[in-house]
C-alpha cells in the first residue's frame, strides 16, 4: 500500500505512507536533505523508501517546510521542527485510523540524509525540550547519511553557503543546544553517522567528530565508512547505500 497523508494544513505538512504485505519489521522515517532549503523535496527519499518497503519495512517519507522562496517554503526555526516533530508523532495517528500495525512502532528508525541527518538525531532528542517533548511516537534507532552533526561547526565551516544561519536566522551557538545533535549529547538511542571520507558537500569530520564525542559521552554511536561522496548514501545502485540498508536491517 502506498498513500499520502497529510499531518497538517500547510501543503508540505504531508508525508508518503508505504506499508509492505505481510508483517512489518517496524517503520523507518526518512527525511530528505538539501541544506534544509525550499528547493529539496522528498522525491529524494523516494528510491530509498520503496527499497525498504521492498525489504518488509513500513516507510513514512515526511515532507516539511524548508527555507526560501517558492511552494516549499516557509521553513526554519521554529516551523520545520514543529513540522518533524508533528509528523513522526502523525505515525499514531495513521495506526488509530489503521493504516499500519501499532506494533510496528515499536521499531521506529529515523534516517536522514545531509541536513535530514540533522534533523532526525535532532528529533530523537526533541522530548527533553520544550514544546517538543513528549513525544507520542519516539524514535529508536537514527541513522544518518552524511549527516549534519554540529550546527556549530557547520556554520563556521561555512556548509551550504550560509546554509546554517539561514536556517536558523542567526549564527548558532550555545543558545542553540536544543536544536544542534551535538550539544545535545548524550542520546538515548543507538546512532550510525555512514559517511564517505570524499564527501566534499558535509565533511566527514561532522560524523567522525560526532561520534567520538557521542562515545566519550556515554552514548552509543558508529562510524560506517563508506565510498561514493555525499551521495552514494541515497544512490538505491552504490554500495553506499547497501551498508545502510544492512544496518536498518539489523537493528533490534
Amino acid at each position: 500500500m502506498e498513500v499520502r497523508q497529510a499531518y497538517g494544513e500547510d501543503p508540505n505538512q504531508f508525508g508518503e505512507l508505504r506499508v509492505p504485505a505481510g508483517e512489518p519489521r517496524g517503520v523507518v522515517v526518512v527525511v530528505h536533505g538539501g541544506f534544509w532549503r525550499s528547493r529539496y523535496d522528498l522525491s529524494l527519499g523516494q528510491p530509498l523508501a520503496r527499497d525498504l518497503t521492498e525489504r518488509g519495512w513500513v516507510t513514512w517519507n515526511l515532507e516539511y517546510r524548508r527555507v526560501g522562496p517558492g511552494p516549499g517554503g516557509g521553513g526554519g526555526v521554529p516551523a520545520t521542527f514543529d513540522d518533524i516533530a508533528t509528523g513522526i508523532d502523525h505515525l499514531a495517528r495513521l495506526a488509530d485510523d489503521g493504516l499500519l500495525p501499532r506494533r510496528a512502532l515499536d521499531r521506529v528508525v529515523g534516517l536522514g540524509h545531509s541536513a535530514g541527518g540533522h534533523l532526525v538525531a535532532w528529533a530523537a532528542g526533541r522530548g527533553r525540550h520544550a514544546p517538543w517533548g513528549p513525544p507520542l511516537v519516539p524514535l529508536t534507532h537514527v541513522v544518518g547519511q552524511a549527516p549534519v552533526m554540529d550546527l556549530v561547526a557547520a556554520s563556521r565551516d561555512r556548509l551550504g553557503d550560509g546554509a546554517v544561519e539561514a536556517f536558523l536566522g542567526h549564527t548558532p551557538g550555545p543558545e542553540d543546544a536544543a536544536l544542534d545533535p551535538t550539544q545535545q549529547l548524550p542520546l538515548d538511542v543507538p546512532v550510525w553517522c555512514v559517511h564517505a571520507p570524499d564527501d566534499d558537500v558535509v565533511p566527514f569530520s561532522q560524523s567522525t567528530d560526532y561520534v567520538a564525542r557521542a562515545s566519550a559521552a556515554g552514548a552509543t554511536a558508529e562510524l560506517v565508512e563508506v565510498t561514493g561522496g555525499h551521495f552514494g548514501v541515497v544512490d538505491g545502485s552504490h554500495p553506499a547505500w547497501a551498508a545502510v540498508r544492512s544496518i536498518i536491517d539489523g537493528v533490534r
